[in-house]
């Protein structure tokens, strides 16, 4: 009876988090019609994902991808970094202290270059086009998008929110304000293929298949991303945009050769790598230096001020609403709430520290909660790879962000939700 009020609860929580956006929003009429198309969509992937057996198949062998791309980087990294890199250890190691040679700046990020790299490779060789454009259609038929809205969020599906909008670079000056703030609300709910197996590797000994999960979370996060944008910003008009599905043309000199595509990627995938390094060495300073002035106030219930607490208080009602039992509600908000206020990756890594201190069901929650780029930090990013390509919507892309900000994270939130609803069997638990 428990299982069937959580199950219950996640299901009203998809509801709760829609009426949310509308209030933000202009209060208009209901779009009735989108939210069920979206909610539809959201479960009838995820279902078809994992109840298929070839797909459930493929998804269960990216584990072993993963694995491979792991041992592949590993190789690259010792010969770079030596044992810091995950190469032979040249001196004696306490068995009991092992676990301090895990270095991750060279033995998990990376990672996120070589897959960028193989990213670009892979869409010169047209193979993610492809997938692209299948997606683009299945999003504008279902969702009633434009072409450019369409193309822009299928390819955040495995392009960053930065490099996606390159697609349809040439439509973003005339493009509306709904379609403009949906291509960002898409970017921050969802994540780039470069960094899906790192997230896939931080998380593998807590969630058995978590490479299909992630891949799952991105997906579905696109319809969910679709209608909360449309909530909070709807068209300017009912009247789709005159264009078909064929008019939005996939620029082909992304890359000029495979070679271009190659050390593209690369260099891509080293400003990344620096990126996520900066920002987790100030962020976690930052966190721990603000721990350190909370501790300076009065215990609250027997235990000290920190940040993860006020976070866990703040987003312990949200996650709870996605389905997560109240009891562990507070850890679950805390893992949101530094998801939102640092990134993900910190996130991920709470997650897995949380380990057994939460239920497998919920783990799995916040597993697709967690998945986005909706965090501070992504703000500024946001804004400045979309200024630098459409430099005149620099007025509508500073006022647009920090809402896409709160619709990204009420879609990911929502994508948790869905996958809250749905039978634990499905996933095997």
């Amino acid at each position: 009876m428990e299982d069937v009020w959580l199950h219950g609860r996640s299901l009203l929580g998809i509801f709760a988090f829609i009426a949310f956006a509308w209030v933000l929003g202009p209060r208009k009429s209901v779009p009735f019609r989108l939210i069920l198309f979206a909610v539809a969509l959201q479960f009838l992937i995820a279902w078809a994902l994992y109840t298929v057996p070839v797909t459930r198949a493929f998804l269960a062998s990216l584990t072993g991808v993963v694995e491979a791309l792991q041992a592949a980087t590993t190789e690259g990294a010792s010969f770079v970094f030596g044992y810091l890199g995950g190469g032979p250890i040249p001196f004696v190691v306490d068995p009991e202290r092992q676990n301090f040679l895990f270095v991750f700046a060279f033995q998990a990020l990376p990672m996120l270059i070589v897959l960028s790299a193989l990213s670009a490779l892979l869409w010169r060789w047209r193979v993610l086009e492809f997938i692209v454009r299948g997606f683009a259609y299945l999003f504008r038929r279902a969702l009633n998008l434009s072409g450019a809205a369409s193309l822009g969020a299928a390819a955040n599906i495995f392009l960053g929110m930065t490099e996606s909008p390159v697609l349809i670079r040439p439509r973003l000056p005339q493009m509306s304000r709904a379609d403009l703030f949906l291509i960002m609300t898409v970017g921050f709910s969802t994540v780039a293929g470069s960094v899906m197996a790192v997230y896939a590797a931080q998380l593998g000994g807590v969630i058995d298949g978590v490479a299909g999960h992630i891949l799952t979370a991105s997906l579905i996060s696109v319809p969910a991303a679709v209608l909360f944008a449309r909530l909070m910003l709807p068209p300017e008009s009912e009247i789709p945009a005159p264009d078909r599905p064929d008019d939005e043309k996939i620029p082909t000199t992304i890359y000029h050769s495979s070679m271009d595509a190659l050390t593209t990627g690369v260099a891509d995938g080293v400003r990344l790598f620096i990126n996520v390094v900066a920002m987790l060495l100030v962020f976690t300073s930052l966190v721990a230096l603000v721990n350190i002035m909370l501790g300076a106030a009065p215990d609250l219930n027997g235990a000290p001020l920190s940040v993860e607490r006020v976070l866990g208080w703040v987003f312990a009602p949200f996650v709870w609403l996605a389905g997560v039992p109240w009891a562990e509600s507070q850890t679950a908000g805390s893992l949101m709430g530094l998801k939102t206020a640092l990134n993900e990756i910190y996130a991920y890594d709470a997650l897995a520290r949380a380990g057994e201190d939460l239920a497998p069901r919920t783990r799995l929650i916040m597993a697709y909660a967690l998945c986005g780029f909706a965090n501070f930090s992504s703000v500024g990013i946001l804004i400045g790879g979309l200024v630098a390509i459409a430099p005149s919507r620099r007025t509508d892309i500073l006022e647009l962000a920090p809402r896409a900000l709160i619709s990204g994270t009420l879609a990911t939130l929502s994508t948790g939700a869905v996958i809250g609803a749905l039978p634990g069997g499905v996933f095997g638990l």
